[in-house]
């Protein structure tokens, strides 16, 4: 991690939504910040998916899978009882009505399915037989080895033990699907360590393994290709705000770690001024260092896993320690096009502290019957605050990136510790 280079300070592009650069760069975010072994791996990876951009064969084929496999569309549902949450918190008695992109019924239970049908594809044109992930609260490495096993891909996935003692299910389910689970030891054993040990394999492996990076972080192409690859959710929900609403929605909230999710559920929607857009980080315990994870609201510019983007640093400007009770949200950076968003004034960036996201895991479960991941519940807390704030006659549309089954057990833990 490093100072920003001066000569990186370039003017914005006056749309939104023309990024990146062909070097990679969103704004002044972005690029390759990577050892000389893996820019042969980046350029190969580039070239694939720029072919594979303009081939309409690749996207009828992850259309079909997404269609016949994953489940897609899918619904956008009116949360009519969250809704009334909302009214109840309102000092006027109104709010917004609240519908959930809902995610969590995807193949998987999460979004991340998205993104991992997508790069195995790309694998197999580039002739690899092998894919790593890296994973936090394990939806990505279970997605990753349901990609590997539907296509015919050995799989290793790297997970920090912390982590996979949070998400004990997910790790089981890794095992089912054929995938390893390598559990790393290193440091605070969760997302940031996992995925310095995958980009060590990575770096040792190149000529027959693919990385499949989970999020909108790391060297370009992949937070570009790991956008395109999500933005199924924004176009999804667009048209379907469109057909049950006739009209756009007045905001849009979800959850921001690495920042996948939001930036699938973001970018169609940003050269849309009337819409708001709202990330929600990770908030935890409390403001000081190493008791959230809120990158952008209290990092600052850096380099990290191969990428500029905003970082929680120690007055050093070393990584700093995170904290949240979500392992999905547990990392101490950010995409470069949130950072981007967030320099542009595009998106509006907050957090949600874990016992907010607590309430809100508790909140959809009791009014709407659906359990959701606890990152997810970061963007259920934001969302019933913003539509508590609006008119009845106005729309919130909150991505419901993930289902909670994974975090039942660690959610009874922490919510039996309030107690």
């Amino acid at each position: 991690m490093s100072a920003i280079p001066a000569s990186l300070k370039s003017p914005p592009p006056a749309r939104i939504s023309d990024v990146p650069t062909p070097d990679g760069r969103f704004g002044r975010y972005g690029g390759r910040y990577v050892p000389e072994t893996l820019m042969a791996a980046l350029d190969q990876l580039s070239g694939v998916y720029a072919a594979a951009y303009d081939d309409e064969k690749f996207w009828d084929q992850l259309d079909d899978l997404l269609k016949t496999f994953v489940g897609r569309p899918t619904p956008l549902y009116r949360a009519t009882r969250l809704t009334q949450a909302a009214r109840e918190r309102s000092p006027t008695g109104q709010a917004a009505t609240i519908w959930l992109k809902r995610e969590d019924l995807a193949h998987t239970g999460a979004h991340k399915i998205n993104n991992t049908m997508g790069q195995g594809l790309l694998a197999i044109r580039m002739g690899k037989s092998r894919i790593i992930a890296e994973t936090g609260a394990g939806q990505h490495g279970v997605a990753s080895a349901t990609a590997a096993a539907h296509l015919g891909l050995s799989c290793d996935v790297y997970m920090g033990s912390e982590d996979a003692r949070r998400q004990r299910l997910n790790v089981v389910r890794m095992k089912m699907l054929g995938a390893r689970v390598i559990e790393v030891e290193a440091g605070s054993r969760t997302l940031k360590d996992a995925t310095n040990e995958a980009m060590r394999d990575w770096m040792g492996s190149v000529e027959g393994t693919h990385y499949i990076i989970g999020s909108v972080v790391g060297p370009h192409p992949f937070p570009m290709m790991v956008r395109d690859f999500q933005s199924v959710i924004g176009r999804e929900t667009k048209a379907q705000c469109l057909r049950l609403l006739s009209r756009l929605p007045d905001a849009i909230v979800a959850c921001v770690g690495g920042g996948s999710n939001a930036a699938g559920m973001f970018y169609p929607f940003v050269e849309d001024a009337a819409v708001a857009l709202v990330g929600v980080e990770a908030g935890g315990r409390a403001s000081a260092p190493g008791e959230h994870a809120a990158s952008i609201s209290m990092g600052e510019p850096g380099i990290l896993h191969g990428s500029l983007s905003y970082v929680l640093q120690d007055g050093e400007g070393q990584t700093a320690p995170v904290h949240s009770c979500s392992a999905g949200l547990d990392y101490p950076g950010v995409g470069p096009e949130h950072a981007y968003w967030h320099e542009r004034r595009r998106v509006r960036y907050t957090s949600v502290t874990d016992a907010e996201a607590l309430q809100a895991f508790t909140l959809l479960a009791r009014r709407e019957g659906i359990i959701p991941a606890l990152e997810t519940a970061h963007a259920i807390s934001e969302s019933v605050r913003v539509a508590a704030s609006m008119n009845d006659k106005q729309h919130v549309v909150v991505c419901c990136s993930g289902r909670g089954d994974k975090d039942v057990e660690e959610a009874s833990r922490l919510l039996n510790s309030q107690a």
